[in-house]
């Protein structure tokens, strides 16, 4: 059994200044210097790339973020400029292309490469040397300053874009905002030049109105790369069951997010309108386990008919370690721990291998070039 991660923003190492080539306990360890990230602690890293093919984690849809300041921004530390901002997309692009040149990862830029790439982990006796598969998307849409700069993003291998994340982006409304914004100018002629190209689009972090217009524009493929059940979960940043049925009817596939925030019930009131960082005044991390995880895999199953369109979306490190995680859940290894979860509720094998990376899988091998 393998696992394909969904999400996992890795490149926030350029940020946090960590060494994901090092195994988890030196980066968990690693002595703190000028330049960390003091509220996300490295002790609660979760991934670094040893500890990715520990756990069997053999790709991961990794991603470009940048949240521009500008009004109505929800994050806080945005770059000031649009020069700023595409140089920091740059820049973690080029994190993830030498990881490749050093042999630790390899960017999945097609559907051979996917398919290669998964054959080889499934047929190796021993995951220690291998690298590990990076499909690279872009979470929110700041990088790309003018629509048809998404050529020069595709040639570095960027192959899924969502229009949103937390605040308003470039071309549309995003999550955390309290406000259900739509499309913004240029937003349809960059969804227009992502369908023409074969980009392929995630509704993740993005409003219900600006997920609505985009699908009315973007006739592609699409996929929810860490997206949880509203049904299930109260509050903007989860999805409701029309928005999840798009996703299922033009075959694309959900992956259910990691984060605590999106797993409980137990917050009482919406959070829309800011952007939550202390959970502990809501809830303990004791409240959220991965039969929480499972409960949204699940609504994702009965509402496709089958287990073709759930998988992971760990959204890994991004909801600040792994404080942020389930209690069960300490780093990307005790990812397979969904397996047993998953047999006692009678998945059979094929159902458990759909949910643990072959949805993704086939998912990539159909929509690459």
């Amino acid at each position: 059994m393998l696992v394909f991660d969904g999400d996992y923003p890795m490149a926030l190492a350029v940020a946090f200044n960590r060494d994901l080539t090092r195994p988890i306990e030196e980066v968990r360890s690693a002595e703190p210097i000028r330049g960390g990230a003091p509220h996300w602690s490295d002790s609660q890293t979760m991934a670094s790339l040893p500890e990715m093919r520990r756990g069997r984690v053999t790709a991961a849809l990794v991603k470009i973020v940048v949240d521009q300041a500008r009004h109505g921004s929800v994050m806080g530390n945005g770059p000031r400029s649009d020069e700023l901002s595409y140089a920091r997309g740059m820049g973690q692009a080029a994190y993830y292309r030498i990881l490749e040149t050093k042999g630790e990862a390899r960017i999945l830029r097609t559907a051979s490469d996917v398919a290669s790439h998964i054959a080889m982990w499934e047929e190796s006796k021993s995951t220690t040397n291998l690298p590990v598969g990076l499909l690279l998307g872009m979470e929110g849409s700041d990088p790309i300053l003018w629509p048809d700069q998404l050529d020069e993003w595709y040639d570095l291998g960027v192959r899924v874009i969502s229009i949103g994340h937390y605040g308003p982006a470039r071309y549309g409304g995003g999550t955390g905002t309290g406000v259900n914004e739509g499309l913004y100018p240029g937003g349809a002629e960059l969804l227009r030049n992502m369908d023409k190209r074969g980009v392929i689009l995630d509704v993740t972090h993005t409003s219900d109105r600006c997920v609505r217009e985009a699908l009315a524009v973007y006739q592609g493929p699409i996929l929810a790369s860490h997206q949880n059940c509203r049904a299930l979960v109260p509050g903007e940043r989860q999805q409701p069951d029309d928005i999840l049925k798009a996703v299922i009817d033009r075959g694309g596939v959900i992956g259910t997010s990691l984060d605590t925030w999106m797993l409980t019930n137990k917050v009482e009131k919406d959070w829309s309108g800011k952007r939550p960082m202390k959970r502990t005044d809501y809830f303990t991390r004791e409240d959220v386990s991965l039969e929480d995880v499972a409960n949204h895999i699940d609504y994702v199953n009965q509402l496709a008919g089958n287990s073709l369109h759930s998988a992971v979306g760990g959204d890994t490190d991004g909801q600040g370690g792994a404080e942020g995680a389930p209690v069960d859940v300490d780093t990307v290894a005790d990812y397979m721990k969904l397996v047993p979860i998953l047999q006692r509720r009678g998945y059979q094998r094929a159902d458990i291998e759909n949910v643990m990376y072959r949805n993704w899988q086939r998912f990539f091998e159909k929509h690459l070039p």
